[in-house]
């Protein structure tokens, strides 16, 4: 499911402080054919990604370390990447080079102690998730943490992806992605909700704690509670009136993962907040489900209601950045804006490798929407 119209925006507002050391979402693996490159911009970085003749994703830094060409403007036959300047070539998921065409038998350079920027790339999800070191680490070897992954509940379910660019910095668009007050006004519409439908909510949360990893994959939970009553979505989705559980979890350093329970039926969600470059960042939301599983357009319409309540959020962020643009004073409020708090925290925490968790036990909040 992808897909919305990508906008031609400029960066708005200042530029946010980037977590890397983590995977992220490049694009989705389908682009990725062998013996095509497919480019892409992930946390500022430039990337060559394709598909090897073994199947096997690669990502590469789209600059041969020679003299700084793009990899992309070269060649691939679905074992090496081959510079279109000088004809270097290299293996694309190691970056070691395999051959220097210009060499003779008087030069005593090994082309194999050099190495092209090279990232671990997995797919999951139909996306190639890249793994971006922090910098002055070198390249990424060892063990790493988990690619992040949607959860599933059963063999059989259908998904849909979306996707939406946003000219703002990902703090922004993570912040915007956790409000829980802007729904009725945002989203209205006959399917989804309206301003008559706001009503006090009271909503538990608890820490989620990450202290083996310095804090890597710490965030917190929107604690197993019942539909709000106005969601009209469980309601399209067969599952309102039943026994019904929602949990929402915010993992760092970008990740939205929802899973709706009723009995053996199921929809879970992962969204990601990821930055482009420092100034803008896009999201993708991946969603799986087996509720209507042998009814058919089942998929298409998820997909044409889930598109339209993204492009609206879409929407308002593309207004909202006519206003950063000017760098206006900003405030987050107790207690709808209490999340958007403890994403910052932790942020800040996982950057400098210090701090205590912003929530010191399960807390309860309040708010109206």
């Amino acid at each position: 499911m992808r897909d919305l119209v990508q906008l031609d925006v400029q960066a708005a507002g200042p530029p946010a402080e980037l977590i890397f050391g983590d995977w992220y979402p490049a694009l989705r693996s389908a682009e990725l054919r062998v013996g095509k490159m497919t480019t892409a911009l992930l946390l500022g970085v430039p990337l060559v990604l394709g598909r090897k003749k073994d199947g096997r994703l690669f990502a590469m830094r789209d600059l041969c370390p020679h003299r700084g060409i793009p990899l992309s403007a070269g060649w691939f036959d679905g074992e090496h990447v081959q510079c279109k300047y000088h004809g270097w070539k290299f293996e694309p998921c190691s970056g070691q080079c395999a051959e220097i065409p210009s060499l003779t038998s008087h030069d005593s350079l090994e082309p194999g102690k050099i190495y092209a920027g090279a990232y671990p790339c997995e797919e999951r999800d139909g996306f190639a998730w890249v793994y971006l070191p922090e910098a002055g680490t070198g390249r990424a070897l060892g063990e790493l943490p988990p690619v992040p992954e949607l959860p599933k509940f059963s063999d059989k379910y259908r998904s849909a992806h979306l996707m939406a660019e946003l000219p703002c910095n990902v703090d922004h668009g993570i912040i915007g992605l956790m409000d829980p007050a802007h729904g009725p006004f945002v989203h209205q519409a006959w399917w989804w909700r309206s301003r008559g439908s706001i009503h006090e909510k009271t909503k538990h949360f608890e820490p989620i704690e990450d202290r083996e990893h310095m804090g890597r994959n710490a965030g917190f939970r929107m604690s197993s509670h019942a539909p709000s009553k106005n969601s009209a979505p469980y309601k399209l989705l067969g599952v309102y009136g039943e026994d019904v559980t929602t949990t929402i979890d915010f993992v760092l350093p970008n990740r939205r993962y929802e899973t709706i329970r009723a009995g053996k039926k199921w929809f879970a969600s992962l969204t990601t907040v990821t930055p482009v470059t420092a100034s803008t960042c896009r999201i993708d939301v991946i969603a799986a489900w087996n509720v209507f599983y042998h009814v058919p357009f089942v998929t298409p319409v998820a997909r044409f209601f889930g598109a339209k309540f993204v492009a609206q959020d879409q929407q308002t962020m593309v207004q909202q950045a006519q206003g950063l643009r000017f760098h206006p004073g900003l405030m987050l409020i107790d207690d709808a804006d209490k999340p958007a708090k403890w994403y910052f925290a932790l942020k800040q925490a996982r950057l400098k490798g210090t701090g205590e968790h912003p929530l010191p036990g399960p807390v309860t909040l309040h708010w109206r929407s």
